[in-house]
């Protein structure tokens, strides 16, 4: 029986393993220092880079690149408070359904291959993806990775690691398949966020994004209350994020008026908006999500495609929804 609370635990892939233990070997082998690129070393508590002396220890049995998260502090709150409403079971299958239509991605594409999650949060879609198959490592910069390494922990193909997109601890060239759903657009830059995937992904693989959509204008004024709502301590800001389960059953009620109901329904929801999931769970977790980043960029198909054209990558797809746009390294970029 593996103890979470040892940090040195590694809880990557399902089984017991010490610090010295191992991580799925082809996970091992493309570990990298983020800072001077070498080769790391097994240490006393974790990884070590003999290049730099840097030390990357196994806290709570994730194994950390970096010392704290930074601008991330309510995702990782958000992810231990709510550490299973999103994930998918026997009856549901909202996750899956949402993988598909963000990346474009099949069960027969990703089987066997190693994948690249860009912000797993509490792991809702590395999930889908080992299920499908794949072998999935799975970063995040905030806190929410002991949730994901708890979610996952029985998934012998999955390994999560605490770290930052713009320092990614692999070799170049790493990865069959990168996704990254939802997260991009939360870092103080989205456009050097995303250029910094494509050198880990390699010939013949392709990468697939979901950003906020700078199209729909509903949304503007929460825009405007997280200049202040972002500032609030997650503990506030999540008891306020709970108007939003009795605000469910008053549109509902009014979309049953004539006439009037309607209009009044979306005028509410202009001027507080408040997500609308029938679970009231994830009402709140969703609410607190839209209110409680410090960062939250909106984007559109033509920006994004200028993005991976930039990056040298071709087929790009737009997928059902927006924006997902998936893309593919090619073959000849290995020449390059």
């Amino acid at each position: 029986m593996m103890d979470d609370s040892n940090p040195k635990v590694a809880v990557l892939d399902g089984n017991d393993r010490s610090v010295r233990g191992d991580l799925p070997g082809d996970v091992r082998e493309i570990l990298r220092c983020p800072q001077c690129r070498g080769r790391l070393n097994d240490a006393a508590a974790g990884l070590r880079c003999p290049q730099c002396g840097r030390d990357f220890p196994f806290v709570n049995g994730v194994l950390r690149f970096v010392d704290a998260q930074q601008y991330t502090s309510s995702f990782g709150f958000q992810w231990n408070r709510h550490p299973r409403t999103q994930l998918d079971d026997e009856h549901k299958h909202e996750s899956e359904t949402a993988f598909r239509e963000r990346t474009g991605f099949t069960p027969e594409e990703l089987r066997g291959k190693l994948v690249l999650d860009v912000g797993c949060g509490m792991g809702r879609f590395a999930e889908v993806a080992s299920r499908w198959g794949a072998k999935v490592v799975g970063i995040d910069l905030s806190q929410a990775v002991e949730a994901a390494a708890r979610n996952l922990k029985d998934r012998g193909t999955v390994s999560i690691f605490q770290a930052d997109v713009f320092s990614l601890p692999f070799a170049p060239e790493s990865f069959d398949f990168i996704y990254s759903i939802g997260v991009l657009h939360h870092t103080p830059n989205c456009e050097n966020a995303f250029k910094s995937l494509p050198p880990f992904l390699k010939p013949g693989g392709s990468i697939a994004v979901w950003l906020y959509s700078a199209y729909n204008k509903w949304y503007r004024l929460s825009d405007i209350y997280r200049k202040v709502t972002h500032r609030l301590s997650p503990r506030v800001l999540h008891a306020l994020a709970y108007i939003a389960v009795p605000l469910y059953y008053v549109h509902q009620a009014l979309c049953v008026i004539p006439i009037v109901g309607r209009p009044t329904s979306r005028i509410i929801r202009y001027i507080l908006p408040t997500n609308q999931h029938p679970n009231a769970d994830q009402r709140v977790l969703d609410t607190f999500d839209w209110y409680s980043p410090k960062y939250q960029s909106k984007h559109t198909y033509e920006e994004v495609f200028r993005w991976f054209e930039s990056c040298h990558l071709d087929s790009l797809r737009v997928i059902d929804t927006p924006i997902a746009v998936r893309g593919h390294k090619p073959e000849a970029a290995r020449e390059r």
